[in-house]
């Protein structure tokens, strides 16, 4: 076949990831990388069924399917321009000559005809031609393997950030109902002249303000479910989740492999590299075109005046032929239709560099995201510790006239908000979970890739 054979291209892989801190579990033969269902590490029965739904009602997921068939489709469709076309006509014509000596004359023609044509596949065209369409059902296939994916990563970013919500809510709520307590004994402390009227006014200043943050979770809660809700193809108003404040934060153990094997794992690095093999097999289409084209027919059936005599041996013919054809002068076509394939491949080849690139970097932002947010977790959650307990001190020399309430604000507002911090990075290093088994691959493989619609054949 004329054009060159594909070769993988090379990409830039480090040996080691920068990020992963010492202590991080190493993979083991077997296990290096989640499988199948990754996200079950978080322990969440009504995450497992959310996720259960994606396959079966997610649209986003329905149009990669599609774009599989229709490859799959194109695939077979390269494939039987290696094969004859076979047809069959019959026709019964009758005409009449015009006026003659002795009248008027009226002829009849009958025929049977079955022909077949056949272009010789000679220089690896249509091969080179169903080489890339190959390829490209490949890619389709790992586009969806990735759309898949990033749907489920979707799903379980929005649900543990709606769990971490619920949390939010709760924190509010309790503080809403802290705040109405210390209105209430502001009042009474103002009606028996004991404090001014601007420590009540900052006291329903306070409780108003917590009230309001309330209602804004409220409202980023509610638009997390409905992103769930499409995400697992419902209208929002069909899916109800009640809320679960107490929900234990986990963080599934993903062990690391190689950086090498990041290749292999990652859907997204599979369809731009096989997307460089499409292109590839496109050179080999275009230098067919330089060379002339074989095609070979024969032809047989049976005509006759008379239809009785139609099927009777002396009405039978055939004829076999075949023809040569080349272009002597196209004003450059072919050559720019060459230069431009050969563009088209250095572009996928860059493309691929670039995904495996940015694989890479993902990677390492995650596994520093990991690394970093449970150390500030740490040092943040004595934070809180001390808050509360400096706003419980001045919340207690209140009580005693020895503090004013704005003393009590200030702390009790640094209280909340250092609480509010912690569960902001709980939800931060969830989402650092999800999107690290996302930039690992989630356990796919390129195995996974049939060869066209062969699903006996893998890619290696």
């Amino acid at each position: 076949m004329v054009g060159p054979d594909y070769v993988r291209p090379t990409a830039p892989t480090p040996t080691t990831y920068k990020e992963a801190a010492d202590g991080w579990k190493i993979a083991q033969p077997g296990d290096d990388a989640p499988k199948g269902d990754w996200w079950k590490g978080f322990n969440d029965p009504v995450l497992d069924g959310l996720m259960a739904q994606i396959d079966v009602n997610n649209q986003t997921i329905a149009i990669y399917m599609a774009r599989v068939r229709e490859a799959n489709a194109g695939t077979q469709a390269a494939r039987a321009a290696l094969w004859p076309i076979v047809g069959a006509s019959g026709a019964a014509v009758r005409n009449n000559s015009g006026s003659t000596t002795s009248g008027r004359s009226t002829n009849s023609a009958y025929n049977i005809e079955i022909g077949a044509s056949w272009e010789p596949d000679l220089w690896g065209g249509v091969r080179r031609q169903i080489e890339s369409a190959g390829a490209g059902a490949q890619a389709s296939a790992a586009d969806l393997a990735n759309a898949r994916l990033s749907v489920q990563a979707s799903l379980a970013n929005n649900y543990l950030v709606m769990r971490v919500q619920d949390a939010q809510i709760k924190l509010l709520q309790d503080t809403v109902a802290a705040y109405d307590r210390s209105l209430t004994l502001t009042k009474n402390q103002y009606s028996a002249g004991i404090v001014a009227r601007g420590d009540v006014t900052q006291a329903e200043a306070q409780y108003k303000s917590t009230q309001a943050q309330v209602i804004d979770a409220q409202l980023s809660r509610a638009q997390l479910e409905h992103a769930i809700a499409v995400l697992v193809g419902k209208p929002p108003s069909e899916l109800s989740l009640a809320p679960n404040p107490t929900m234990v934060a986990v963080y599934p153990d993903v062990p690391l492999a190689v950086p090498s094997t990041l290749l292999e794992r990652r859907p997204d690095i599979a369809a731009a590299e096989r997307r460089a093999a499409s292109a590839n097999a496109q050179i080999g289409v275009a230098q067919a075109a330089f060379f002339p084209n074989l095609t070979l027919t024969a032809s047989g059936g049976l005509q006759s005046s008379v239809i009785g005599s139609l099927l009777s041996l002396p009405s039978r013919y055939w004829s076999l032929g075949a023809a040569l054809a080349q272009t002597i002068f196209d004003a450059g076509l072919r050559t720019a239709q060459k230069e431009q394939a050969i563009a088209s491949y250095d572009e996928a080849v860059a493309t691929y560099r670039s995904t495996v690139l940015t694989g890479f970097q993902e990677v390492e932002d995650n596994l520093a995201a990991l690394n970093l947010l449970a150390q500030e977790m740490e040092v943040q959650s004595a934070a809180v510790v001390a808050a509360k307990q400096s706003a419980e001190i001045a919340m207690n020399q209140y009580r005693a006239g020895v503090a004013n309430y704005l003393a009590v604000v200030v702390l009790q507002a640094n209280a909340l908000s250092n609480e509010r911090t912690a569960l902001a990075l709980t939800a931060r290093r969830l989402a650092a979970s999800v999107n690290l088994v996302k930039a690992l691959g989630g356990g796919w493989s390129e195995t996974q890739l049939a060869l066209g619609s062969d699903p006996s054949k893998v890619i290696h």
